[in-house]
């Protein structure tokens, strides 16, 4: 789901500007959590913090080590803390739009670069990680209707 597919009678969306996280790393969370639940999400995001959950890297993963069961990955916690943040401001706002907050899924988030701001130092500078974010979510319903229609019995 797009920013340009966006309906806001059923979404919310949140944005986080010149986030202080690393791209990478917030990238590879992005891939995980997209298309899930947001209380979903936002246990898997607290494992991960916890250390408990690690979080699949696909992308950005040359010379990573292997975790149990999901091959590439590590515990991104910086990142994860300030995801869960914009997960929290996403469904205040779904909240205050009148959004049934337990039926929110997450249908477009996205990790783009910001503009990278000079750390100076005695010696040298470094430019500072940084990182925008933008979070959307639907409200979707919980009951699924059956594609095959009854067969009529002759």
């Amino acid at each position: 789901m797009d920013a340009e597919n966006y309906n806001p009678e059923r979404m919310a969306k949140t944005t986080g500007k010149s986030l202080p996280v690393s791209f990478k790393q917030s990238v590879e969370i992005c891939n995980f959590i997209r298309n899930k639940n947001v209380n979903d999400a936002k246990n898997i995001l607290a494992g991960v913090i916890n250390k408990k959950r690690a979080i699949p890297f696909t992308r950005f993963n040359r010379d990573l080590g292997h975790k149990k069961k999901i091959g590439p990955g590590r515990y991104p916690i910086k990142a994860s803390k300030e995801i869960v943040r914009l997960l929290e401001s996403v469904e205040a706002n779904a909240q205050f739009k009148g959004l049934n907050t337990a039926n929110l899924v997450i249908s477009g988030i996205s990790a783009n670069k910001a503009s990278k701001a000079w750390h100076f130092g005695r010696k040298r500078r470094r430019k500072a990680k940084r990182t925008n974010i933008e979070i959307i979510v639907e409200e979707k319903s919980k009951v699924k209707e059956s594609k095959t229609p009854a067969k009529e019995e002759k």
